[in-house]
C-alpha cells in the first residue's frame, strides 16, 4: 500500500515496505538507496547510495527515511558548500527539484499544515545559485570544430586503451563540460570531445589551471586507473596533474 504526493514535479512516496529495488535515475540523474537524511531552513539533505558512489543531494523539505530507494536529475552541483543551519561542510551536494522517492503514482491532497512547496529560498543557497525549481537542460557542446592533438589521443581512444596507458603521458584536445576549483588541491577539469559513449566519453583532469566550462583546451599528463578518493570518489581513468593550455 502506497501514499503518495505528487507536486511541482516532485513525487514523495512512503511505502509501508523498505525492500524496494532503487528507482531508475532520471536523466543525467543518479538513483540509489538513502543512508542518511536532515532537515535544516526547508530542505531534506539525502546521502544516496548508488552504488558506484555516494551523493549528496537536497531539495525542498519532504518526507524519506534511509532505507528508501530515491532518484533525482543531476541539479546543479555545488562544491564546498558550507550549511550554516546544520554547520556542515559537504565536499560536492546537488540541489535539484526533481526527487523521486519509491516510483511514482497518482497524485493526493497535500496533508494539514504541509509547508509551502518552494520551501525557505535564500535562506540556505549559496549567493547567485540557481533556483533548485529545475532548470531546461544545457546544450550539448559543438565538436565538430574540435580536432584531435597532433600525436594526441580522442577520450574514446584514453578509456578503450587505459590499461596501456597507465603512467604514461597523453595530450587530448577537448572542451571543458564542468569546472571544480580547488578540491583537494586541485582544480578538478571534466572534458569532453564528442568521442565515446555514455559513461566514457567524459574524462576527469587535475591541474592547477583555471578554465571555464565551454574552453577548447589542450591538455597534457598522465593517465592513473581505478583512482579512489574516498567519500565515493572513483575514477576508472583519468589524467593527473595537467598541464592545460587554453586555445
Amino acid at each position: 500500500m502506497k501514499h503518495i504526493l505528487l507536486i511541482g514535479g516532485i513525487v514523495l512516496a512512503t511505502q509501508l515496505a523498505q525492500s524496494q529495488p532503487a528507482a531508475p535515475a532520471q536523466p543525467g540523474g543518479f538513483s540509489g538507496k538513502v543512508l542518511e537524511t536532515t532537515n535544516a531552513a526547508g530542505y531534506t539533505y539525502v546521502l544516496v547510495d548508488t552504488g558506484a558512489k555516494k551523493v549528496w543531494a537536497a531539495t525542498t523539505q519532504f518526507a524519506v527515511q534511509p532505507g528508501q530507494s530515491v532518484s533525482f536529475g543531476g541539479g546543479e552541483p555545488m562544491v564546498n558548500f558550507h550549511s550554516k543551519s546544520m554547520n556542515r561542510d559537504f565536499l560536492e551536494i546537488y540541489f535539484t527539484g526533481a526527487i523521486t522517492v519509491n516510483g511514482s503514482a497518482s497524485a493526493v491532497a497535500l496533508p494539514p499544515n504541509h509547508p509551502p512547496i518552494g520551501g525557505v529560498a535564500g535562506k540556505e543557497l549559496p549567493p547567485n545559485h540557481p533556483p533548485i525549481a529545475g532548470k531546461a537542460e544545457k546544450p550539448k557542446p559543438d565538436f565538430s570544430k574540435i580536432k584531435p592533438a597532433k600525436d594526441g589521443k580522442t577520450v574514446a581512444e584514453i578509456y578503450a586503451k587505459s590499461a596501456k596507458l597507465t603512467g604514461k603521458a597523453v595530450v587530448i584536445r577537448g572542451i571543458v563540460v564542468k569546472f571544480n576549483a580547488n578540491i583537494m588541491g586541485k582544480n578538478w577539469i571534466h572534458i569532453q570531445d564528442g568521442t565515446g559513449q555514455s559513461g566514457s566519453d567524459d574524462l576527469l583532469a587535475t591541474s592547477g589551471s583555471t578554465v571555464k566550462v565551454g574552453d577548447t583546451i589542450l591538455v597534457t599528463g598522465k593517465i592513473a586507473t581505478k583512482k579512489d578518493f574516498g567519500s565515493g570518489y572513483k575514477y576508472d581513468v583519468m589524467i593527473e596533474d595537467a598541464k592545460v593550455v587554453v586555445e
